[in-house]
């Protein structure tokens, strides 16, 4: 019988140890619970700092590279943050924002890695928050009221496009890399006025100097021409591949879309379709001004000037950038004036300093410059050069938290 008692008071003895147990162990796993709940509602808010932070970041670095203007791009990517924080869903970050309790900060670096503030020229962007600070809910009951989320976002532009969409309807004869002289753009130098002409009409070679009309896919005719060269082409060509060009005779259609970039609407074309852009001053540029050598009054240095002059407060109306095209590059030597096959060499970036005119022969001054914003996509070995490019993120060199 005493046997038998001992062995009653020892499961008893037992049962009652395991019950702390069990309580500790059911706190313990209350308060990871409770944590558990407060890292998501933090990394909730993290995923909501970044996306602002990345949709800011790309507003600067898209309008720094239309502009050049470090003062209009930061204001807006301010303006794009603010809009952001401001959605429904981002309460507690609009609040921290409009409250003054987080810190942006944005800084411009001409190299990506190192990312050297304030360099020059500009080209890369950082935006930073601080002092973004979130409630916790449980975790008070272990002495963590808040958690800090710092953010961060870089973007700039991408390497040259080997893939480009949204070009102007035409196609500049140049030289192959290979054949070109140093420094030069297939065969073009930045800065140097440039005169290109459509083909003579006859069946004579053309090279370098002049330019094609592209072939619009399934479209054609004058009208499709037209709207292609003030801004809806949309198709997209690729280094390497052949391009189709089209004769001369329907140059008048695209004069009248190419102009309204430099605010001149002639034809079935409207400012409110396709709007001017920042800057459209333009003189009149002659056959004879160009093989005098004379300068002319609204360059590429002269644009390139006014946008870096812009008062954020005060930006001009119109779209910059319009003046500065994206145009295919063909290796036509030996080709005749017509419709052809021309292998495309790549792409370039070509400012128009004056309107396009038509005395018997079309003629198009401008100058060739080194980079400019493009639509496309770099592709897993992207062709690097000068040309267009698209503005894209990048992760922080110098943290983590991008």
């Amino acid at each position: 019988m005493q046997g038998i008692k001992c062995e009653g008071s020892g499961t008893r003895a037992q049962q009652g140890a395991i019950l702390p147990l069990l309580a500790i162990s059911m706190l313990a796993i209350m308060g990871m619970s409770a944590l558990a709940l407060d890292m998501s509602h933090a990394h909730l808010e993290k995923t909501r700092l970044q996306n602002s932070l990345d949709a800011a970041a790309l507003s600067v670095a898209k309008v720094l590279d239309q502009t050049g203007n470090t003062a209009v791009a930061e204001t807006a990517g301010r303006d794009t943050f603010a809009a952001n924080v401001a959605e429904a869903g981002n309460a507690a970050l609009g609040e921290a924002f409009t409250g003054g309790a987080l810190t942006l900060t944005v800084e411009f670096s001409s190299t990506l890695n190192p990312f050297v503030p304030a360099t020059i020229p500009a080209r890369y962007v950082r935006v930073r928050a601080s002092g973004f600070d979130v409630d916790n809910w449980f975790a008070p009951v272990f002495g963590f009221n808040q958690t800090d989320i710092p953010g961060s976002a870089v973007a700039g532009p991408s390497p040259t496009l080997g893939n480009v969409c949204n070009i102007a309807p035409m196609m500049v004869c140049g030289t192959p890399p290979a054949s070109a002289p140093p420094g030069t753009t297939f065969g073009y130098s930045r800065n140097d006025v440039e005169m290109l002409k459509i083909g003579a009409g006859d069946n004579s070679s053309v090279g370098n100097g002049n330019f094609y009309l592209v072939r619009l896919g399934d479209n054609t005719g004058g009208a499709d021409l037209r709207e292609a060269a003030a801004g809806n082409y949309e198709n997209c060509v690729s280094t390497g591949e052949a391009i189709e060009t089209e004769p001369g005779n329907t140059v008048g259609p695209f004069a009248q879309g190419i102009n309204t970039r430099v605010g001149v609407y002639n034809g079935p074309v409207s400012a409110d379709d396709y709007p001017p852009d920042w800057f459209t001053d333009h003189d009149t540029y002659t056959e004879t001004d160009y093989e005098n050598g004379v300068a002319p009054s609204y360059d590429l240095d002269w644009y390139l000037s006014q946008m870096s002059g812009v008062d954020p407060a005060l930006p001009p109306s119109g779209v910059p950038g319009r003046r500065i095209l994206t145009i295919p590059v063909g290796h036509c030597d030996g080709l005749a004036n017509g419709q052809s096959s021309v292998d495309l060499l790549g792409f370039a970036c070509f400012y128009m300093i004056t309107r396009m005119t038509q005395t018997g022969q079309a003629v198009f001054f401008g100058q060739f410059k080194d980079q400019c914003a493009g639509s496309g996509v770099p592709g897993p070995n992207p062709v690097t050069g000068p040309g267009p490019h698209i503005i894209q993120l990048y992760k922080d060199p110098d943290s983590r938290d991008s």
